[in-house]
């Protein structure tokens, strides 16, 4: 378990409409904060499709942004729409020409699905299709409603099957596992590597656990949040830990917070950002990125009888995973020459960057959208779990979520609590799930 209690939570009483096959409840999104429980027509499941009882739902933080923006960076809710896209659940019904699959079957929802017929789709990297529809998300139109319904049909060739001991609640950080391994996949580490993750939100941590997966003999984990940091170390994600001091002043604008990896979700007036830890001029944030580089690798540096001495100052690859300006400064500046910066996290759109840094040492910032061709590495993943061995042990995904909601008429309360880093009783909120 988290270092947090598991909080479960039951929802208020709804109208049991389960039983008649063409009516689910569904939580909809009407605008920032309109949240409604509403009873919607489902059909029969269409050729290629299973009808999927949703079991667990995760909330992200884009989902978080639409709840309380009805948007997510640049794109615009226009049409009512159900949120959710980290899920699981159970096979109820089969399409036609369907194979492979049964009534009962456990199985994990890759959520994001492309055209299958482009340039793009053929070459394997269907994440990148112009056509994709992707479940909660407002960029097609009309929008492909997510998870937070009882029932929903889905192509089968995106559901993944799952072995029996492997829980719903895992089953659905298969999601934001997936976009941890799509960025070792774009790193492409060698073993013995030094790697550097910069947030520890759930993206972040499993970014960490990811790299120590691949063959990183250093992960070190840096945030603003000294919980996360720690529980990061102490759980196995992350071999050190960096908490990033926190300023003598609180900031007035509403910038998105550091800790929420891969979302860019606003914070109330007041809160802490990494925006307020450094000076206002460039020259200044430059500086202070430098001196945060510096700090943060002297955790792992070797000792000076191992050193080199041409040895360069800097981790073989580091994973930004905030999306926020001054954490890519710090990114840049903390990789060797040589390295690699990959952009998990998705937040600020244009940013100021000292480019020389990258061109002058031969950095290399490569980024990533979403994640392709990596469920079956992380069912395999969660699969081997537990039957020991040498080496690395992957961290258990369960432990990861810190409180569960039971029932859709609580997604409200879910959604105000996955903002947050702490509960009302100062435990630590690091994934959030919706219990159908």
């Amino acid at each position: 378990m988290a270092p947090s209690a598991m909080t479960d939570i039951a929802s208020m009483q709804l109208p049991i409409y389960s039983k008649h096959p063409n009516k689910v409840n569904a939580s909809v999104l009407h605008g920032p904060r309109d949240l409604r429980l509403e009873v919607r027509d489902i059909e029969e499941p269409g050729p290629g499709e299973l009808q999927i009882a949703v079991r667990s739902t995760g909330i992200c933080g884009s989902d978080v942004s639409y709840y309380k923006k009805f948007a997510n960076g640049d794109l615009c809710a226009c049409a009512p729409l159900s949120l959710g896209h980290e899920s699981s659940g159970t096979v109820i019904a089969l399409g036609t020409q369907v194979h492979g699959f049964k009534v009962g079957d456990r199985v994990a929802l890759e959520v994001g699905v492309p055209c299958g017929q482009c340039g793009i789709c053929r070459k394997g990297r269907y994440n990148l299709c112009k056509r994709m529809r992707f479940r909660s998300s407002a960029k097609s139109v009309p929008h492909y409603q997510g998870t937070l319904q009882e029932r929903i049909n889905h192509p089968a060739n995106w559901c993944h099957k799952l072995p029996e001991h492997v829980s719903f609640e895992a089953a659905a950080l298969l999601e934001p596992l997936s976009v941890a391994i799509h960025a070792i996949n774009r790193a492409s580490p060698a073993p013995g590597s030094t790697a550097l993750v910069i947030g520890a939100g759930t993206v972040g941590l499993l970014t960490a656990a990811m790299a120590r997966q691949s063959g990183c003999t250093s992960v070190t984990i840096t945030d603003v949040d000294a919980g996360r940091v720690n529980y990061a170390v102490k759980k196995g994600f992350a071999t050190h830990g960096f908490v990033v001091p926190q300023p003598s002043h609180t900031p007035s604008s509403n910038s998105s917070i550091f800790t929420n990896s891969g979302s860019s979700t606003p914070l109330e007036p007041g809160a802490m950002t990494p925006a307020s830890l450094y000076p206002n001029t460039i020259h200044g944030q430059l500086v202070s990125a430098k001196n945060l580089a510096s700090d943060i690798l002297s955790l792992s540096k070797l000792p000076p009888n191992l050193q080199g001495d041409d040895e360069d100052e800097g981790v073989d690859v580091t994973f930004e995973c905030t999306g926020k300006e001054a954490c890519m400064h710090t990114s840049l500046y903390a990789t060797r020459p040589g390295g690699k910066v990959v952009m998990v996290g998705m937040g600020t759109p244009i940013q100021t960057l000292p480019m020389s840094a990258a061109h002058l040492r031969e950095v290399d910032i490569l980024g990533i959208f979403r994640y392709a061709n990596t469920y079956e590495t992380g069912v395999r993943l969660l699969s081997a779990q537990g039957r020991g061995g040498v080496g690395f042990a992957f961290p258990d995904l369960d432990d990861m979520v810190t409180h569960k909601f039971k029932g859709l008429g609580a997604a409200k309360q879910a959604f105000e609590l996955a903002s947050k880093t702490a509960d009302e009783d100062g435990n630590l909120v690091l994934k959030v799930v919706i219990e159908v």
